[in-house]
């Protein structure tokens, strides 16, 4: 794993993984990671698709987002060499989550996905999560995939209100 200066950037994703309770998007490592302008992008694609393929992490893709979990094997990793990551920079990005979890932990809470079912038509999968509980799963038959589209990307913004009116409704 360990060959300069690849190494120091992997350490980096792995320590902002091992940092929260809940999947980063590949996107939000990145605009991180882009910000600081520490490596190029293609760079941090080849630094992500390397962790990938040494089991230190794995990926799951939920419609347009790639989500990152650290496994087993990319802990114990961090364990051996976290000492390697200055102390400036795990206050960095100890800052930044401080000043944007919550908004990251809405964004991993909230998914959305649709596929073709095999009666022809499509169906969104709708899901809200609170520290790990779902609190809603809804699939949604309809009968084109512009408007599964739809569905799910409006979930995203309008998932509070979708739930508090079925909580009201319901109840």
């Amino acid at each position: 794993m360990f060959q300069e200066p690849l190494a120091f950037y992997k350490l980096i994703i792995l320590y902002m993984l091992d940092r929260v309770d809940f999947p980063l998007t590949k996107a939000q490592i990145m605009d991180f990671i882009l910000a600081r302008e520490f490596i190029s992008f293609l760079t941090l694609q080849q630094v992500v698709g390397e962790l990938v393929d040494e089991d230190l992490i794995k990926t799951e893709a939920i419609r347009n987002r790639t989500h990152l979990i650290i496994t087993d094997e990319g802990r114990d990793t961090l364990s051996y060499f976290r000492h390697r990551i200055g102390e400036g920079m795990r206050t960095e990005i100890d800052d930044f989550f401080r000043q944007n979890e919550l908004k990251m932990r809405s964004e991993a809470s909230v998914l959305s996905d649709y596929h073709k079912s095999t009666s022809g038509e499509y169906e969104a999968r709708l899901i809200a999560k609170d520290n790990g509980i779902t609190l809603i799963d809804l699939t949604i038959s309809v009968p084109n995939e512009e408007t599964a589209g739809q569905i799910c990307d409006n979930w995203q913004r309008k998932n509070q209100e979708v739930y508090m009116y079925l909580i009201e409704t319901l109840f």
